[in-house]
């Protein structure tokens, strides 16, 4: 190649650079401006979500009516115990971090490909949020893209004690049971503000898989495991007292 055929290949190369990225910022505008809008929920509450029409969707396949136990309670009503537990047992560094936990995805990426399978998601409590507001729980690349932008949304517009109270309000604990309240309820006969250190906990252990495990096996070493360890942060950090860490733990038989 010649000094003025390498000239007039520049000129080529940049204009497909400058399509490409034109195209790529265009893809990009058209994805945010399809995301749901999220400044509704500063003020207001959804009456269903993606999930529970999910679920109703799938009783109808298999002929049945979808059960569904929902009652929202303000923050202020739901026992500190809990809302503590779940910190722990769901995303640690909720209120440090801005949507996205990165060193626990990292760490549960580094086991997925220890294990060769998906043995944890590393999503933070805004992610499941948003996961169980507006997507259906498939595990392809555009559906994680939505997951994680609809995450930045919720970042910006809302405040963390509101996420966390929608996310608390709107969470699965069990089949057709759906938020604090009504997993205190169906679990412990109580409401989730009377719920004690051993019950949070145990609710706490079961996420983010409430279909498999119950909140009252006492038998499961992986539960149980699990459970231990949420008690001994919350000792560790002095949110309980030892006496109250020794009554749970005998409460759990453990």
């Amino acid at each position: 190649m010649n000094m003025n055929e390498k000239k007039k290949s520049w000129p080529v190369f940049w204009r497909i650079a400058a399509a490409a990225l034109t195209l790529t910022l265009l893809f990009g505008l058209v994805f945010w401006l399809t995301l749901p809008s999220v400044s509704w929920l500063k003020k207001e509450n959804p009456t269903e979500t993606a999930m529970m029409k999910f679920r109703a969707e799938q009783a109808r396949q298999k002929g049945r009516r979808a059960r569904r136990l929902w009652k929202r309670v303000p923050l202020s009503r739901i026992s500190p115990y809990l809302i503590q537990s779940v910190l722990i047992a769901e995303d640690d560094k909720f209120f440090e971090h801005e949507g996205f936990d990165w060193e626990s995805m990292r760490k549960a990426l580094e086991a997925n490909i220890t294990k060769r399978r998906v043995l944890r998601g590393g999503s933070t409590i805004t992610q499941q949020l948003a996961k169980n507001l507006f997507l259906e729980p498939s595990q392809n690349i555009t559906r994680k893209l939505r997951e994680a932008a609809i995450a930045v949304k919720l970042e910006s517009e809302l405040s963390k004690k509101r996420i966390l109270e929608l996310y608390l309000n709107l969470i699965e604990w069990g089949d057709g049971v759906y938020g604090a309240e009504a997993a205190a309820r169906s679990w412990f006969s109580c409401p989730a503000a009377a719920l004690t250190l051993s019950q949070a906990i145990r609710l706490a252990s079961i996420l983010p898989n409430p279909h498999r495990f119950s909140a009252l096996d006492t038998a499961n070493a992986r539960m149980n495991r699990k459970r231990r360890i949420i008690a001994a942060r919350m000792l560790r950090r002095r949110w309980i007292e030892q006496e109250t860490y020794d009554q749970a733990l005998a409460e759990m038989g453990l």
